[in-house]
Order: structure tokens, then sequence, then C-alpha cells
């Protein structure tokens, strides 16, 4: 039962695990008979009744009791069981009657339906204890860090005819082993909090505490969470505090006013989205937003939670191009009150779960959004990188011979790599909506398009920060995402060049999680360090990333046109042999085979800053990976070093492969 202390709490913003108290628990009374306890928040209610399976969905037969002069009514029903199907009738202070669903129910009826149901989330025997004691081990910012995003409705379909969708099982069975076999290390869903309409992809929720009936139950998403972290995998969530929808079943004026969301419409509007804005500043819904997050990581163990939207959340005139601005009590168009709660939010959630991940999908520029928020930061672990996704994808899309004059595009982002924590995102808000496939975006011939991918994914290997790309881009899927079919899983039935991609993508993969330079000092500036960033005629980049260990220590070249230069020379730290440890352009991802073979050995001739001279073959539209496999110990130049482009012309690239076929 709520004690005053916890109502106190609730009422001040502070109650955050507020879902032990409201929604629809499951109870005993000292005899062993159970029933069940509703409860809710309805502060502008004249009288809530809860109907449902129980009492035949009449009226007045089961009348809640207000417990609390701010609004929450309680009652107790022993005739309510696990199962039961259930709403609140609302008597609004204008006399409406209003039906609606429970804020913090714990499952929902499936689509089109849109009453609550009663579960025990309880009773749960977790297996994930060697995961949990893993996360602590080191933090997450020294590790490596792949992310497969998906959406679980579309992924595979049961029968790919028909609507029926793949369970929470069949994931577990299916999605999971995938995961692992491709070499990702957490999978990010889409958000799975219940949602009425299949094509918001749940970015438009009523159930914030239900995780949706499309694919199952609860307890059975339970497993599929446990099942991941036994095989190494983290689960990170997409969470929506932003806005929510208009159903009227939902959240919006729930008591007959608005309570949820702003009482100013202009705050309240989300124009653009056509939904409601949180009102942030209120303590009620920091209490319901904050347990939210809670809820997911205590009841359902998920690692972390990418927060939707930030933008529109700091920004009050956000979507509203063509309206008056709104103006924040001090004459700026910020939200005062959504910076406050983002804050509190982080401090929360880190105080009860400090290996958490914590990611912002943040469009603006606002500065230290991962900064501790003692610093004067929002205090989220991670951001994501829109610049530098944005930037990318311009670049990519241009023809190769005018790369060349936009060599920025793919330089700038390093002005700012560390000034916060990022990750980099393909995600699929950039291939839906006419934006094509990233395949489909690329330019060329059909060789070329595929080589574009390639070098792209190489090139976002190596440049610091945390990876996340989007289902069907790991093998080169050429439509967009298609959010009511599965993915075209038919192309690695025969079609050679999505074959390749897809073992392309797994091999590249794999290098990620083997190298300790390409994540160990992934926020750090030692940890990268350019060598060649000004070669914008020819539209080649090379840097080096380093990990804790020199031995450790990876050079990478770009090659973003299809141009092949069998003699080009880079300066380098380290006198000695180095070797080609991966290649985008080899033959068994669809590449034409060119790049160094055998192994180069350095000239002691200074270039780009560095004592010793390195000549290699870089292939066309490529991304070559080379490392230092013998340090020379001499100062003595080191004469006729490389063994496999010292003529410049293609063919002596070509020949170097078919001796080391020999």
């Amino acid at each position: 039962m709520p004690r005053p202390e916890d109502l106190y709490l609730f009422h001040e913003g502070s109650l955050f695990h507020s879902y032990h108290i409201l929604g629809a628990h499951v109870t005993s009374n000292d005899e062993g008979q159970e029933g069940v306890r509703f409860a809710v928040w309805a502060p502008n209610a004249t009288r809530v009744d809860v109907l449902g399976d129980f009492n035949d969905w009449q009226s007045g037969k089961h009348r809640m009791e207000r417990i609390s002069t701010l609004g929450i009514w309680l009652v107790n029903v022993p005739e309510a069981a696990e199962g039961d199907y259930y709403k609140y009738e609302i008597h609004s202070q204008n006399g409406q009657i209003l039906l609606k669903s429970d804020p913090y129910a714990f499952y929902s009826e499936v689509r089109p339906g849109t009453a609550s149901r009663v579960v025990n989330l309880h009773g749960y025997t977790w297996q994930d204890q060697a995961w949990q004691m893993r996360k602590k081990e080191a933090p997450i910012y020294n590790k490596p860090m792949s992310i497969y995003e998906v959406h679980l409705g579309t992924w595979r379909k049961a029968d790919k005819n028909s609507e029926e969708l793949y369970t929470y099982d069949q994931l577990s069975d299916e999605l999971i082993d995938y995961a692992v076999g491709m070499g990702y290390t957490h999978i990010e869903v889409m958000p799975l909090a219940e949602h009425p309409f299949d094509r918001s992809w749940g970015y438009q929720a009523t159930g914030y505490f239900s995780v949706t009936s499309r694919y199952g139950t609860p307890k059975q998403f339970m497993r599929f969470v446990d099942r991941c972290h036994q095989m190494g995998i983290g689960v990170i969530m997409d969470w929506v505090p932003g806005h929510f929808c208009k159903d009227s079943h939902g959240l919006r004026q729930f008591d007959g006013k608005p309570l949820y969301e702003y009482q100013d419409p202009r705050k309240a509007e989300k124009l653009e989205w056509g939904t409601l804005t949180f009102d942030f500043g209120r303590p009620e819904v920091q209490s319901f937003l904050i347990s939210n997050a809670i809820f997911w990581m205590e009841m359902y163990h998920i690692d972390g939670i990418r927060v939707d939207a930030v933008a529109s959340m700091l920004q009050l005139n956000f979507g509203r191009w063509n309206e008056a601005p709104v103006k924040n009590q001090y004459g700026g168009e910020d939200n005062p009150e959504a910076v406050a709660f983002l804050r509190k939010l982080n401090k929360t959630v880190f105080a009860y779960y400090p290996e958490a991940l914590m990611m912002a999908e943040d469009s603006t520029d606002w500065p230290k959004v991962t900064a501790p928020i003692h610093e004067g930061g929002l205090g989220f672990n991670y951001k994501w990188n829109m610049g530098w996704m944005n930037d990318m994808l311009k670049y990519m899309k241009l023809d190769p011979v005018h790369r060349k004059y936009h060599h920025k595009l793919i330089t700038f982002s390093f002005m700012y790599a560390f000034s916060e924590n990022y990750v980099l995102p393909l995600s699929h808000d950039e291939v839906v909506h006419g934006k094509r496939s990233l395949l489909n975006k690329m330019p060329g011939d059909y060789w070329q398009k595929f080589a574009n991918l390639r070098v792209f994914y190489g090139y976002m290997t190596g440049h610091p920060g945390k990876k996340l790309l989007f289902m069907g881009s790991e093998f080169g899927q050429f439509d967009e995402w298609k959010d009511l079919e599965e993915l075209d899983w038919f192309l690695l039935e025969g079609y050679e060049k999505h074959e390749q991609m897809h073992a392309y993508v797994q091999a590249l993969n794999h290098f990620y999680l083997r190298e300790p330079a390409l994540w160990q000092l992934d926020h750090h500036p030692e940890g990268f360090e350019w060598i060649n960033p000004h070669d914008e005629s020819q539209s080649v980049v090379t840097f080096m990333r380093k990990g804790n260990l020199p031995e450790d220590d990876l050079i990478l070249v770009c090659n973003f046109t299809p141009v092949v230069h069998p003699d080009y020379r880079i300066g380098v730290p380290k006198a000695g042999v180095y070797e080609l440890v991966f290649n985008s352009d080899d033959k068994a991802f669809g590449g034409s085979g060119q790049g160094n073979k055998l192994p180069i050995t350095t000239t002691k001739q200074p270039m780009h800053g560095h004592p010793n001279t390195l000549a290699l073959c870089i292939p066309p539209l490529a991304a070559v990976y080379i490392k230092c496999v013998s340090e020379s110990k001499t100062d003595d130049a080191i004469e006729g070093g490389n063994q496999t482009c010292a003529a410049k012309n293609v063919s002596l690239c070509s020949s170097q492969e078919e001796k080391a076929e020999d």
C-alpha cells in the first residue's frame, strides 16, 4: 500500500520507483487470497471507477477512493486476477466520462484493442549474473561497442507473405545468434513501449511501462534480454520522453484537463509530429518518466536507453517553423525545464545503475551533452554524432570526381571528435521516406556502389567513436527500409555482391573487436593522429589509431576515388616491416584484389612529420589497415624496402596477388 512518504515523493517529483505504487498489482491478503490493487493519478477527476473482465465492464461496481489530496485514487479488487483486461472510467469536472488505459500498465491488449491487462512481472529467474559482473570490470568507454539497430517487427516475419510477426521467443532463438555471428556487441531495439499504430515504429507511445504485446508477453521479453546477456550481447532500447500520441485512450487530457502535457498549447503541441510534449516541470510527470527509465533497467535488465529527439525537448520552438516563437522566462527559446529534467534523469539513473548507457539522439550543437552535471553538462555518457553522419552521407553521395572539392566533409568531424563521447550512427532514419538505402545512395556503376559502401564502412570503423548500423545495411539492401515487410534476405541466396558485402561487414566487425587501437582510447585525443589529411586532390585520407600499447597502433588509408595508387607514400613513426592487415578491396568481399600482399619495409626518409616513409599500393574505393609487425632497432636507412609497389603501375599491384596465391 502507498505510504504517506511515497505520496509525498511522488508529488515532489522524486518517487523514482513509482511503478511499485501506481498501476495494477497482484496482491494477497492474510488468508492467502489473491486480488489486484489498482492505483492511478487523476487530480482533476471527480470520480474514478475501474472497469474490467472482473466486473463485466460495468460502471459503479469498483469505485476508487481518493487517497491523496493531489489526486491518487486506489481500490482493491478481490475478484480481479492476472490476465484480466481493464480500463479506468474517469469522470471529469466538466461532466465528461473518459475511458482510459492505465498509464502504469505493465501489459496491454494486442492492437487494435486498447485495454490494459493485469500481469505479475515477478517470478522470472534471471541467468545473466556473469554478464552483470563483466559490465563492472571495465568502463564501456574503453571497450568495443558495435551496435546493431533493429526493428523487431520487420527484421524477419514468421511468414513473409503474411502480417504475422516474429515473437520474442523466436527472436531469442534467431536474432541473437545472428548478431553474435556478425560480431556485434549490442542490439538496439526501436521503441518497445506499447503503441497503437505499427507505422509509428513505437515513437508515439501510449503505454510507457507496457512492453508491446505485438511480439509476446513480458516474461518472453525477459527471456530475450536474458539470452542476449548470456550470449555476450548488450541491449539498448529507444526511449521517447519527448512526446506522446494523442489517441483518446492514452495520456492526452487524461482526467479531462492537460495533465501529462503542458497546459499552454503552444508548449504542448508538437506541430511537426502531431503529438504532445510532456510537461517536464510538473513533479508528478518527472516521477513518471524517471521511474519509467529505471523500470526498464530494473524489471527487464535493459543495459541502456537511447533518448530519442533530445533536440525537440531542448528547443521550445522545435517544429514550429511558421508559428510565432515561444520564449522562456529569460527571453530565450530553449526549455530550462527540459534541461533540468534531463540532468535529473541522468543523475538518478547513474545513481542506481552506474554502468548504464544513457545516449542522447541530439541534432543540436548544445554544449557538454556528455559532460558531468557538476561541470554544467547534461549528464549523458554518449551522444549520437549527427554532424558526422550528415557530412559523410553528403560526401558519399558525390561522384568521386567531385569529392576533392568537398574534402572537408571527411576531415571536419575530427575537429570536434573528442568534444563529446560519440556514437557514429547510420540509423533507420537515413534509409526511409524516400532517402534510399545506404547502398543506393552510393554513386557509380554496380561494382562501384558496393566499393563505395565498403570504403565508407571501413572509414567509419577507423573513425573515433562507437558504431551503430541499421539492419539490412550489413548486406547492402538495395531498397530502402520497408516498415511493413521483412528485410530482403533473399539477396543472400545467390546474389553474389550482397553475399560478399555481408561477409565484409562480418569480417570488419570481428576485425574491430580484435584491434584495441580502434576502441581503447576512443574518447581521448591520444588515441588518434593524422598522417595526411590534406590529399584532397586524390581524395585520400591517412591517419593512425592508437591503443594502450604501441604495438597495437594501426594506420588507416582511405581512397575515395576509383583510381588505383600503386606507389602511394606516407610518413610513419616506426622504421621496420609493415603488413596489410585488413583490405576492403579483397576479392572475398567483392573487391578488385588490389593492394600489398607481401610485407612492406620502410625507407629512412622524412615525410608527413615522421622520420620514415612507407610506399603502399592503395586499391580503388578502398579502406586499408596497415600495422607494423617488426620494428627496426637501427638508425641506418633501410634501402629497397618496398617489395611490392616499386613501379608506378597497376599491374604490379595485381602481380603481387598472384605471387601471394602461388
